[in-house]
């Protein structure tokens, strides 16, 4: 299904990451992956010994879960987002190495407001958390769509897959306050890039609502398991499986349909409930 294409996988964290499994998932339907994940890069200057750790712990784990899981031979390299050099220099060395891409998984988010599975209320989140929540986890969409095209590496007719979930539209009882605007963001620019990549690129862009999920290494840090079994008391068919999601991003990157612009949810039907 997906023979002859590469797509960039973004936000892995470990090997139980959403990211993860919708990597092995391209495997099996016959494409091929390249893996970014938080590290420290070049580009980092004055890092203080504990944001440094922090970095290369987050680094050492992503690039064993991918070896382990993916192989030896995968693409795996650090990328922060919030720099703009980071982006460029993953762009050009793609571009040096041939690697051209047929679209990308965007499964990037970060917030600071939530902290030992407690969340701030929004009048105490502070302008600086506020924009670094939007900055990671929303116009990271576009710096790194941006830094792709210009260096010619994403190519015509390419496919892009953001992640969110149903507290970007509804209150919900998950532990996503701050969080949750900036998912809101993130779908509106997925929209908004569907009309103005597919005009002028082909280019289709859609999101997914998934489940409440623990097993990855970020859902953990902030769901609860209380959070879990209601959604899937609640949920017609139960929460959806890390393999929904997979299926589901699988299908939209297939160079033969015509989707774009759509906020899809794989739920188990979470979001029809009032």
């Amino acid at each position: 299904m997906l023979e002859n294409q590469t797509f960039l996988i973004t936000g892995i964290a470990d090997e139980n990451s959403l990211a993860m499994k919708t990597a092995e998932k391209i495997l099996e339907n016959n494409g091929k992956v390249v893996c970014t994940g938080l590290g420290v890069t070049p580009f980092h200057i004055n890092l203080s010994e504990k944001a440094a750790g922090f970095l290369n712990k987050n680094y050492e784990d992503f690039e064993s879960a991918c070896k382990k899981v993916l192989g030896d031979d995968v693409y795996t390299a650090p990328l922060d987002v919030t720099l703009p050099e980071s982006l460029k220099f993953l762009a050009e060395d793609l571009k040096n190495k041939n690697i051209q891409l047929n679209g990308f998984l965007h499964a990037i988010a970060m917030d600071k407001t939530i902290r030992n599975k407690s969340v701030k209320p929004m009048l105490e989140v502070t302008a600086e958390e506020f924009n670094d929540t939007m900055n990671v986890s929303a116009f990271s969409l576009i710096s790194l769509c941006h830094a792709l095209l210009s260096n010619g590496v994403l190519q015509r007719g390419s496919s892009i897959v953001s992640l969110s979930y149903i507290a970007a539209e509804k209150v919900s009882f998950f532990p996503y306050i701050n969080m949750s605007i900036a998912k809101a963001a993130l779908e509106r620019l997925t929209i908004e890039m569907a009309y103005e990549l597919g005009k002028n690129y082909g280019i289709r862009a859609n999101a997914i609502r998934f489940s409440p999920y623990m097993g990855s290494k970020a859902g953990n840090a902030t769901l609860k398991v209380e959070d879990v079994e209601r959604a899937n008391r609640l949920s017609p068919l139960g929460n959806a499986l890390p393999e929904d999601l997979a299926n589901e991003i699988v299908h939209l990157f297939r160079k033969d349909i015509r989707i774009t612009g759509e906020i899809r949810h794989v739920d188990g039907g979470f979001h029809i409930m009032g």
